[in-house]
């Protein structure tokens, strides 16, 4: 696992001991930010599901000014902060918390995000949820992404509130949906 390109392009990255984590494999992260980029100017992200924090790495690596990740399991906790120290990356915030009490507090800091990553594990999916809190307390950029993993198995409706699904794709047992504003995709046509 390593850091695919930008700044800290090449960079090999530790993965969460154990198998409770899975991370997202090379191929389907350069897909991701092929989608959504692939590089940033600037901007805040939001790694919810971190994990070994690879996907928000990547985010800065490519030009994300700062991310916050979040994940409740401490070995994973362990592991982003080394893959952050391998990278020398400085911008960002680190915090051990379950999803739903994480984007509680960041809702109290009027916080809005270019790049949401939402990487839960595949079985306990609660990714519609997690959208419609998003989308109903305006944490999105006007002109942001979030980028969802989730099992293939899994469909996602086109629209949640004010979100609007703008890509799909599967690799394997994994899908990568994205979604964005719909003030931002009607602005587009």
């Amino acid at each position: 696992m390593r850091v695919v390109s930008g700044n800290y392009k090449g960079r090999q990255l530790k993965a969460v001991p154990g198998t409770t984590t899975r991370p997202t494999t090379d191929k389907v992260k350069e897909a991701i930010f092929n989608m959504v980029g692939p590089y940033f100017d600037g901007g805040l992200a939001l790694d919810l599901f971190a994990g070994s924090g690879g996907l928000g790495i990547e985010a800065l690596s490519r030009g994300i000014e700062r991310c916050i990740f979040v994940d409740r399991e401490p070995k994973a906790i362990q592991t982003i902060h080394k893959n952050l120290e391998i990278c020398q990356a400085t911008e960002f915030e680190v915090y051990r918390n379950d999803a739903e009490r994480a984007l509680k507090a960041i809702i109290k800091r009027e916080l809005r995000f270019q790049l949401i990553l939402l990487d839960p594990p595949y079985k306990q999916q609660k990714l519609k949820a997690l959208l419609k809190m998003i989308s109903e307390n305006g944490l999105l950029d006007k002109n942001g992404f979030i980028v969802t993993e989730h099992g293939s198995d899994i469909v996602l409706t086109e629209e949640i509130e004010e979100l609007v699904q703008v890509k799909q794709e599967t690799y394997g047992t994994s899908s990568i949906t994205i979604y964005s504003n719909k003030e931002a995709i009607g602005e587009d046509e």
